[in-house]
């Protein structure tokens, strides 16, 4: 039996992915131990994760992102925020190191504090990125803007423009981060795409074709374990019974779990579907919208765990987070994407290229083109089932729990 500590952000969106790997690796005898935010702590208990808060101080330390007014802003203080966490991220992966004597650890990617520690321990280990990572590869244009890919005089142009302008915005954040790294023994890198690829035995990326692009050149130390897709456990609410009893094609509009200025979705989602012949649930999360009078054919929660109402949905209508995307096309049902910051721009893009949803730029949305993208994604039903079983296949928590286990055996090969 091996001890796996996971090191988490606090953000549940890089929570719920890995609870069916830690599942696998229970079941398989292993003791699995997790740092997260404090409000999953009993949940994963109950599960048999031997789960404990990380620091208050990161925590408090919230991301800020949605103040902002442009994407570049936006990006800056994501960046900031990130810096900011990850000095405060040694000392407590090093007293989690202390009290749990892990055989290996495993650091969620944006956790960069953490991950400089952790190369620095003689401890096997890995970065676990449950979104799409910016890992540059010369058969794609640079990761970040939701770009597409193209060939010819004009994507030459457009993507080393945007290569040397992406240079100069990590310059900064790569010399601070460098600085951390230094001072905990580890040696400075020159790009993310090292740090993730060259510093780690293994970075494990829960997607895989054909929503991830196919290329060429993955870094050796790159896994595609395929998505992880888990909700709590939850009884089904009385309310989707009856909503089930109508016989409409339901809409799930779901708003990021974690602040942003994605409110206009959940009030012009509302203002959109109303003269359709559909349900629509909402659920708001970390939006405060103001959603004015609710429609008849209308609920608005603010947070039901996606589960039941996913296998129901003839359509999900979100951001862009990698989580409900996946759960989405594992149900098979096509997916709206209305990117506003993050990783989002990223996920859309592979949502329109896969042709399993649609793509609506947050700077386009308004309810007649909601409402078309609606009506046009729910045509669509076909070709996210096939996705769907696509990833699926690609192995989930099973490969991911295979490439966690090789971090120790690598190490301490059976005699």
């Amino acid at each position: 039996m091996s001890t796996f500590l996971y090191y988490l952000t606090p953000q549940t969106g890089h929570l719920f992915p890995l609870v069916p790997t830690w599942q696998e690796l229970i079941r398989r005898g292993h003791r699995v131990a997790v740092r997260c935010q404090p409000e999953h702590v009993e949940m994963l208990a109950g599960l048999g994760v031997h789960a404990a808060p990380i620091s208050p101080r990161i925590v408090a330390r919230e991301q800020d992102d949605w103040r902002a007014r442009s994407p570049l802003g936006a990006m800056r203080r994501s960046m900031r925020t990130f810096l900011d966490r990850a000095v405060l991220e040694v000392d407590d992966l090093r007293a989690a190191i202390a009290a749990e004597s892990p055989d290996a650890v495993v650091v969620d990617a944006i956790c960069w504090g953490a991950g400089s520690l952790a190369e620095t321990t003689g401890l096997p280990w890995a970065w676990a990125a449950v979104f799409p990572v910016a890992i540059e590869s010369a058969d794609l244009p640079p990761r970040g803007l939701g770009l597409t890919a193209g060939s010819g005089p004009f994507y030459a142009l457009r993507d080393a423009a945007v290569r040397a302008a992406t240079a100069v915005f990590w310059r900064p954040t790569l010399a601070e981060l460098n600085t951390l790294r230094v001072s905990l023994g580890a040696a400075p890198v020159r790009s993310m795409t090292e740090l993730w690829t060259r510093r780690a035995p293994m970075t494990a990326i829960y997607m895989a074709e054909p929503l991830e692009y196919p290329r060429t050149d993955w870094p050796p130390t790159v896994r595609l374990v395929g998505p992880g897709v888990w909700s709590p456990p939850s009884a089904t609410p009385a309310w989707l019974d009856q909503l089930d009893r109508l016989g409409r094609p339901l809409i799930l509009v779901s708003c990021s779990t974690e602040r942003q200025r994605d409110d206009a979705l959940a009030r012009i989602a509302l203002r959109a579907l109303a003269s359709l012949d559909v349900s629509v649930v909402v659920t708001t999360g970390a939006a405060e919208p103001d959603l004015g009078p609710i429609p008849d054919n209308a609920r608005v929660e603010r947070f039901v765990p996606h589960g039941p109402l996913i296998q129901r949905a003839a359509c999900v209508v979100c951001p862009g987070g990698m989580g409900t995307v996946h759960a989405a096309l594992a149900a098979g049902v096509p997916v709206v994407t209305v990117p506003f910051g993050r990783d989002q721009p990223e996920v859309a893009r592979r949502v329109e290229s896969a042709g399993v949803g649609v793509r609506l730029p947050a700077s386009r949305l308004g309810p007649a083109r909601l409402r078309a993208a609606v009506s046009h994604a729910m045509t669509l039903r076909g070709r996210a089932a096939e996705v769907g079983r696509a990833l699926q296949a690609a192995g989930g928590p099973a490969v991911a729990a295979d490439a966690t286990e090789h971090l120790v055996t690598a190490v301490h090969p059976a005699t």
